[in-house]
C-alpha cells in the first residue's frame, strides 16, 4: 500500500478516499493550517507517508508541511506558484499562441493617469482580478472609468498593508454571455469536464461569477475534442501534472480563462471511467521520485 498524504479535508478528501484505497493506496488526512506544530516535535514521522497529494495552499504552511513530511507531491511547490500568479499563466499561454483574454498586468502602485491609459485600452466593463487569489476573492468588475478607480483605491489601501506580498492585479477584458468550464487533465490527458452555471435567480440578481464556491452549480458535460486538446496544451504548456483549466466558450470565441494546480475533485459521475485508475498511476509515479 502507498500512503497518501492530504492536506485537504473538504470534499476532495472525502471522494477520493474509498477509490483510492480500492487501488492500493491509503489517503491520511495531514492539516498543515489552522493549529499548532512543535517543530522539534511534530505530529508526522517521515516515515509516515510515501507521497503528497497538492502542496498546501497557504505556501507559509506548506513549507513547514514539506520540511517536516519530506516527500514528494504531485504536484509540488513550483506547480501550485506557478498556477496562482494568473498573469503569469496568461503571458506563458499568449506566448505559446493559445487564446487568452485580452489583459493587462498592473504591478501597484500606480498612477491614476497609468490606470486610465489601461481602462481606456478596453470597451467596458472591465474584470479587475488580483492576481494570486483564489475562488473569485476581490475579483470585481467595472462598468466605467469612476467605478474602474474606485476599485483599484481599494487594492491600494490593501495592499497598504505590506504583509499583504503580491501587490499586483489584472484587468482584464469581460465576455458577456460566456459558458465557463473548467476541464481537468492529469498528466497532459484530459479526463472529465463541469459546465459552471449560476442558477437563474442569481442571474437575475446581476451576479456574474461562476465559482462553484460562490453558489455556482458544476454539472458533467461532454466537450468536443478541439476543447479537450486546448486544456491538454495548457497543462503541457505549464508543466503541472493534475490541472483544472477554466475555459470560457462565447459565440465566437474560446479562451483559457484561468488554471488552478489545487483543483477540487468532483463527484466521480463528471469524469472520465478511468479516472481513478489514471489517478492512483500518477501518485504512484510521484511516489518513485523520492
Amino acid at each position: 500500500m502507498i500512503d497518501l498524504a492530504v492536506a485537504n479535508a473538504k470534499q476532495t478528501f472525502r471522494r477520493m478516499q474509498a477509490p483510492l484505497s480500492e487501488r492500493g493506496i491509503r489517503v491520511h488526512h495531514v492539516p498543515v493550517r489552522e493549529r499548532t506544530i512543535a517543530l522539534g516535535d511534530p505530529p508526522w514521522d517521515p516515515d509516515d507517508y510515501d507521497v503528497g497529494f497538492v502542496y498546501p495552499g497557504r505556501l507559509m504552511e506548506g513549507g513547514v508541511a514539506d520540511a517536516l513530511l519530506e516527500i514528494p507531491w504531485l504536484n509540488d511547490h513550483e506547480t501550485v506558484l506557478t498556477s496562482r500568479n494568473k498573469a503569469e499563466v496568461i503571458a506563458r499561454l499568449e506566448r505559446a499562441d493559445l487564446p487568452v483574454p485580452e489583459s493587462v498586468y498592473v504591478s501597484n502602485d500606480v498612477g491614476e493617469a497609468e490606470l486610465t491609459a489601461v481602462f481606456e485600452r478596453f470597451d467596458p466593463p472591465v474584470v479587475v482580478k488580483p492576481n494570486s487569489t483564489t475562488r473569485g476573492v476581490g475579483v470585481a468588475k467595472a462598468h466605467d472609468l469612476d467605478s474602474f478607480l474606485g476599485i483599484c483605491d481599494y487594492l491600494s489601501l490593501v495592499h497598504d498593508y505590506k504583509a499583504t506580498g503580491d501587490q499586483s492585479f489584472l484587468v482584464q477584458e469581460y465576455l458577456s454571455d460566456a459558458t465557463d468550464y473548467r476541464v481537468m487533465v492529469l498528466e497532459g490527458e484530459y479526463v472529465g469536464a463541469v459546465e459552471r452555471r449560476l442558477p437563474d435567480e442569481a442571474v437575475a440578481e446581476s451576479q456574474w461569477k461562476h465559482n462553484v464556491h460562490r453558489g455556482a452549480e458544476a454539472t458533467g458535460v461532454e466537450l468536443p475534442e478541439e476543447y479537450r486538446e486546448l486544456a491538454e496544451r495548457v497543462a503541457d504548456e505549464l508543466e503541472i501534472p493534475f490541472l483544472g483549466v477554466d475555459l470560457l466558450e462565447t459565440d465566437d470565441r474560446l479562451v483559457v480563462n484561468e488554471t488552478n494546480a489545487r483543483p477540487t475533485i468532483d463527484d466521480e459521475t463528471k469524469y472520465e471511467p478511468d479516472f481513478y485508475d489514471r489517478l492512483a498511476d500518477a501518485i504512484r509515479t510521484a511516489a518513485d521520485r523520492q
